[in-house]
């Protein structure tokens, strides 16, 4: 299968590589030449054969909307978008529109796997109509881990990214707990080797999971976290996570909490944020900031 890709971030250029080695065609483009495989939109969309699929994986808001409007002049009747990017579900409603007008249809993609994903596959969370979704079986099928788990057409338009925003605030969620443990036993004078106990609870135990393998290797990294700061950035989505709840009506405190600690590490050099930013930084790749 042939696949547009615009954006060879440190996402999509794993996700070129994924879908390339599973033995499709990947045309990518990227406003970095170094990594692009074409010069312009224009002739991403001229190397592809109809009916063409472009996945996009660029930021949220301005950056995605102005893709958007480049390719539904591009693009011909039949083709298809893919969003893949963290995009509002909100947003994703309006782009399915706009694009329709020219016969175009619109996918939504959570993805999931940060700088993991070459190696480990990436978990993806898909809104659309039936018709649109299944054209991109074989690419789900290329990036999605091994084993049968990993993809959901979750619904319609917006409900990739829904799910996908939930699914990031559960994640401050965890990676909050995990802080807060630390940062205790940190402080007692009775516990001499925190690394070794989160070590210890990578198995048999009911808190084990990936985030908690994650904060091991960052504590092996840094035992003690020193040389980081303690401040954590939010993506977006955990703010949409909250919105969200609250047009709904339902109680999310343990998510909530996670958010406004993010805020108040960026008043005071926080101790449960630096595991935090080690997490975010182990998963995604997202920068740390030093404590010096």
């Amino acid at each position: 299968m042939q696949l547009g890709l615009i954006g060879l971030g440190k996402m999509g250029g794993n996700m070129r590589e994924r879908i390339r080695r599973a033995g499709h065609t990947v045309v990518g483009y990227d406003r970095n030449p170094d990594v692009s495989d074409v010069s312009s939109l224009q002739e991403l969309v001229e190397r592809l054969e109809g009916p063409r699929v472009v996945w996009v994986m660029v930021p949220a808001g301005g950056p995605t909307q102005s893709v958007v409007d480049e390719l539904a002049g591009l693009l011909s009747p039949g083709d298809t978008v893919v969003d893949g990017g963290n995009s509002r579900w909100t947003d994703d409603e309006k782009h399915a529109e706009q694009l329709a007008e020219y016969g175009i249809g619109f996918v939504d993609a959570g993805v999931s796997g940060g700088v993991w994903g070459l190696e480990n596959g990436y978990a993806l969370m898909v809104g659309g109509d039936k018709e649109h979704v299944e054209r991109l079986h074989p690419i789900f099928e290329a990036l999605k881990p091994e084993g049968p788990y990993g993809y959901v057409h979750a619904g319609r338009v917006g409900a990739g990214h829904f799910a996908k925003m939930v699914h990031n605030g559960i994640e401050y969620a965890m990676m909050q707990a995990y802080a807060e443990g630390w940062e205790l036993l940190e402080k007692v004078d009775s516990v001499t080797s925190v690394r070794e106990v989160f070590r210890s609870w990578q198995e048999g135990t009911v808190i084990r999971s990936w985030l908690l393998d994650l904060a091991v290797n960052a504590l092996d990294e840094d035992e003690h976290l020193e040389k980081l700061r303690g401040y954590a950035e939010d993506s977006g989505e955990g703010r949409w996570t909250v919105e969200a709840a609250i047009d709904n009506s339902v109680p999310l405190p343990a998510i909530t909490a996670s958010l406004f600690a993010r805020f108040a590490s960026r008043q005071d050099d926080s101790p449960q944020m630096k595991l935090i930013a080690a997490l975010r930084n182990q998963f995604g790749g997202h920068a740390v900031e030093s404590s010096k």
